[in-house]
């Protein structure tokens, strides 16, 4: 296929132009006597269509949401699922073998998005790499988006921004369950109850999936990891207790994955330490050899002989968390408090290696928010506390422990004012955060945004701000570790993000549109330089400059037809081996939603431009095939196709039935995930499509 651009070289003018046409249109077709467009509007359990509600939440930060309707048409059943395929937003998977994958907002590294739940940050880096694909969906009302470096006065280290999942508090008792089945084994449950009173509110939900490995090359490596995820949860809503309105989850995830080796026998892959259970002629640019593969420097045949293990990871992953959040109102000035805690226990094996990890982290909030001196202002004081603790050993037995051990306990302050000017067509919100980190010291975290109403239907909006995050090394981030028997800390100090963005939207009858245009500075990121004895964690020695630009157009073509188009584009500036899995400089974004009586359909097709795979993965080695030729500088631009629909045979009772990558395009096809470097040995890291091809699924959902 070829790598030829399908689109201008030069995208970012059809934003910047798109932008003032919009802004200029709007201002001439101005009417006094509309209604200033608001966010999303919720009446009891009624959600306006979703072709209606604007882009950005009606606040001066920009703010996207995906709401349940949304997720709920695409099929999706975690956040992972649910944030993929936005522009400015990606799911980046970091390992073909394991599959860990993380939600990349602005293009930058996923560990550096966090993920909050009704304002309360309760994971990690650690939790995230196999945590978010078992965070349900059920008793949502909305995930709230916000990109930017300390895009939220509680995260600083969000270097990226921050995704928090709104719950919704039921109005009326109800009860849902959804069966689905499809390919490659997949079976998934949901089921979730509420009961609400005058008082209160509260509700339960179970969530099982299972799904096969899946081998597309048939090498008898997979791809895309077989797992079995079960979790349950219980949300309460209490309406005035003491004055107080509060709300909390309690959480519970298991989750066993495997990748490698096909099949969930994992004693069986455990044991398998030599021989070759695989065959290496098999895929594109495949070995001469079953047994093994050619080595690119001399053509020499190099032997495989650590059986199933040697190409086999298989992590359980058990979780636990509790929250609680309330409100109370006194006079003018709302009280806010919030506490919660999470237990992460990690039981891996990566290719012989074994890795436990149990983490524990804890959070305690106050704030006040009042008027004063004509604004309002919210002054706020919490605490966050992480503890990570792991056991490791090699292969050969040799214990390798407390490699990545820390304990973080940091005290923060924060101010935040929020000023409206001329008629509020001018808002400015300001916040300053303080934090004393037990390790790094005291940390200032600035964060700027300002709202200009052009009118009702336009409004452009600038933000800037500083985050910092505390260097860590986590196998699932430093692909190898536990090669090493120490890990030496030599960073020159916190990662550091510098981010200004520009947000434009405007909406008017049946058309909407948004766009953004953003720049980011990441100093002192974090790198693992691995040794074999010892390894070092360094600070890059230049900074990583992100930029980008991306736009959505929505227009309701009929009652029954809503389409959207969209487009990203960005630049990357690194240091070598910083920003180290590949990532596209184009994507384009389209997708048709088509609801009419009991029937709904819903497709998206997701175009990935070409991406330079010499740039993120050669240019401190070179990567090649089993065949020992040379993998490509460039990968091949491809689209991927998404469909679903849906039938309400009446009220209570609907079938769906869907497929995703309906035209089963994968990178196995193409060029190997696995590769191989100078001298023979193989990794698993060189990613740039999809890892599983066309998957069909169906199934019924009943209501009360």
């Amino acid at each position: 296929m070829s790598s030829r651009p399908l689109f201008p070289p030069k995208p970012e003018y059809l934003l910047l132009l798109l932008s003032f046409a919009l802004a200029n249109a709007s201002q001439a077709a101005e009417d006094p006597r509309a209604e200033k467009i608001l966010s999303e509007i919720v009446v009891g359990n009624q959600r306006e269509s979703s072709a209606k509600r604007p882009f950005l939440r009606d606040q001066v930060a920009p703010v996207e949401s995906c709401t349940v309707e949304e997720f709920t048409k695409s099929g999706a059943s975690n956040i992972n699922e649910a944030l993929d395929k936005r522009p400015g937003v990606a799911v980046q998977v970091e390992c073909s073998i394991c599959n860990a994958r993380f939600i990349s907002l602005n293009n930058l590294p996923g560990r550096y998005t966090t993920l909050l739940i009704d304002g309360v940050p309760l994971f990690s880096a650690v939790s995230q790499a196999y945590g978010l694909d078992s965070v349900g969906l059920r008793g949502l009302e909305r995930i709230d988006l916000m990109r930017g470096a300390g895009a939220s006065g509680l995260t600083p280290d969000a270097l990226a921004g921050t995704v928090n999942m709104i719950t919704r508090r039921p109005v009326k008792d109800e009860a849902m369950i959804e069966m689905a089945i499809g390919q490659y084994g997949s079976r998934r449950l949901d089921a979730q109850v509420a009961s609400a009173g005058t008082a209160g509110a509260i509700s339960a939900n179970i969530h099982t999936n299972n799904h096969h490995s899946v081998d597309g090359d048939g090498n008898g490596v997979s791809e895309y990891a077989g797992y079995g995820r079960k979790l349950g949860g219980i949300g309460f809503f209490v309406d005035n207790l003491g004055g107080f309105k509060l709300k909390g989850r309690l959480d519970a995830i298991d989750e066993k994955r495997g990748g490698g080796a096909i099949g969930n026998d994992y004693d069986a892959i455990k044991t398998s330490r030599s021989g070759n259970p695989f065959d290496f002629s098999k895929g594109a640019h495949a070995s001469p050899y079953v047994a093994g593969w050619v080595n690119p420097t001399d053509g020499s045949k190099v032997d495989y002989n650590d059986g199933q293990t040697g190409l086999s990871e298989i992590i359980f992953t058990k979780r636990q968390s509790a929250y609680i959040t309330g409100e109370k109102r006194l006079g003018a000035t709302v009280l806010n408090l919030a506490a919660g805690y999470a237990h992460h226990d990690q039981d891996s094996y990566y290719e012989g290696n074994v890795y436990k990890a149990k983490q524990n982290q804890g959070y305690l909030m106050g704030s006040l928010k009042a008027p004063l001196a004509g604004g309002i202002w919210t002054a706020l004081a919490d605490w966050r506390y992480e503890d990570l603790r792991s056991k490791a050993e090699l292969p050969d037995g040799t214990p390798a422990n407390g490699l990545d051990n820390d304990i973080f306990r940091t005290p923060g302050l924060g101010l935040a004012a929020n000023y409206a000017f001329f008629d509020d067509q001018l808002e400015i919100g300001a916040n300053l955060r303080w934090e004393n980190h037990n390790v790094y010291g005291t940390q200032l975290a600035p964060r700027l945004n300002v709202l200009w109403r052009h009118n009702e239907h336009a409004n452009s909006r600038l933000s800037t701000g500083r985050g910092y995050r505390a260097p860590t090394s986590y196998f699932e981030q430093d692909h190898g570790i536990l090669e090493t028997l120490l890990i030496r800390n030599a960073t020159d100090g916190v990662e550091a993000s510098k981010n200004l963005m520009y947000t434009f939207d405007w909406q008017d009858g049946d058309w909407k549109f948004l766009g953004n245009a953003h720049y980011t500075r990441l100093d002192n990121l974090a790198y693992l330089d691995i040794g074999t004895t010892e390894s070092v964690l360094k600070s890059a020695s230049e900074s990583v400059k992100v930029k980008g630009l991306d736009m959505q157009i929505g227009y309701q073509v009929t009652k029954s037809l809503a389409a959207s188009l969209g487009f990203e584009a960005a630049h990357y500036d690194f240091p070598v081996g910083t920003l180290a899995f590949a990532r596209p400089e184009r994507r384009v974004y389209l997708s048709a939603d088509w609801e009419s009586g009991s029937w709904n359909v819903f497709v998206r097709a997701t175009w990935t431009g070409s991406q330079d795979l010499g740039k993120f993965y050669y240019r401190d080695e070179q990567h090649y095939n089993f065949d020992g030729s040379a993998k490509p500088d460039k990968s091949p631009a491809f689209w991927t196709v998404d469909a679903r629909v849906q039938y309400a045979i009446d009220k209570r009772w609907a079938v769906f039935a869907g497929a995703d990558n309906l035209f089963d395009y994968k990178q196995s096809d193409h060029d190997g995930m696995l590769w191989i470097n100078a001298t023979g040995t193989v990794d698993v890291t060189h990613i740039w499509g999809p890892n599983r091809g066309r998957y069909v699924y169906g199934g019924v959902r009943f209501e009360l």
